[in-house]
């Protein structure tokens, strides 16, 4: 448990609401966690289906023990202290020549959490770069939610295809490139999107949800979360169990459940049920 971000980087990340890059694990390493992703896409029929996809760390071990990861962990309590939920995660991955996107939006929305002190680790198993459609951020745009719409738009990444309605101006965007093993950390109200892919390669990145144990949900049911590091004092979230195996029967039930509940509170007042409720593969 020891430091990761100066002091320097920490008052950074409170101004910008973006740090990177945090290295995390070895180029070598991360290829090895791309093949374990593409092994778990072959089960899939070459993508993880969306409700897979949701908190996926709940049916692969290796996706556990990548979201207690130390490095991570290390990083993200320098910014939130040292109790830890992973309140969700999922893949972005976007193929060769891969029109999808993610629209510029706020991760906060529709989450119904009671504190912005959310961190985003966005964790790169590829590079992640300008032409492979990166991630792109606008910094110190996190000290406010503004209003999204609604886009449903087949090409977007995002669940509901959410969009800020507040122009971006292109000077002020900043791509966020990693090298495979390195993650930014970012604030649950920064803007930020991607562009499609126009490279040859993949693009691949797990992003990974954390908060701290005094953060609850503001909107019924009552959901669950998996404590990563500390103690959990304050009894908000159901705790989560690890998988017992691969895609284990279990685990499946337990994730299926858990899953029907949060969807109940990321599509409240939403005029279509989305990706994720219709079981799109993203």
């Amino acid at each position: 448990m020891g430091r990761v971000l100066t002091d320097e980087q920490v008052e950074a990340y409170r101004r910008d609401g973006i740090h990177f890059p945090v290295e995390v694990m070895s180029e070598a390493e991360a290829g090895g966690l791309l093949s374990r992703f593409e092994a778990a896409e072959a089960l899939h029929g070459g993508r993880l289906p969306a409700r897979i996809n949701q908190k996926p760390h709940l049916l692969h071990p290796w996706m556990n023990e990548l979201i207690r990861h130390p490095r991570i962990l290390d990083a993200v309590e320098d910014v939130l202290g040292p109790d830890l939920l992973c309140w969700g995660a999922q893949f972005f991955a976007k193929n060769a020549r891969d029109p999808s996107y993610v629209s510029w939006h706020q991760d906060g929305t529709y989450w119904g959490l009671s504190s912005p002190d959310v961190v985003t680790a966005w964790v790169a198993l590829t590079p992640s770069v300008t032409e492979n459609g990166c991630m792109q951020v606008v910094p110190g745009t996190h000290r406010a939610q503004v209003e999204h719409v609604d886009t449903f738009a087949d090409t977007n990444l995002l669940s509901r295809g959410q969009e800020i309605q507040v122009s971006v101006k292109p000077e002020d965007v900043v791509p966020v490139v990693l090298r495979p093993g390195q993650m930014s950390l970012h604030h649950v109200l920064i803007f930020h999107g991607s562009e499609p892919n126009t490279a040859d390669y993949r693009r691949v990145g797990f992003a990974i949800r954390y908060i701290p144990t005094h953060v609850r949900q503001l909107n019924a049911p009552r959901e669950s979360a998996m404590l990563v590091r500390g103690v959990d004092r304050y009894d908000y979230f159901d705790l989560e169990s690890p998988p017992e195996a691969d895609m284990h029967p279990d685990a499946v039930a337990r994730h299926a459940a858990v899953v029907d509940r949060q969807l109940k509170i990321l599509y409240a007042g939403s005029a279509k049920p989305g990706k994720l409720g219709a079981g799109i593969a993203r």
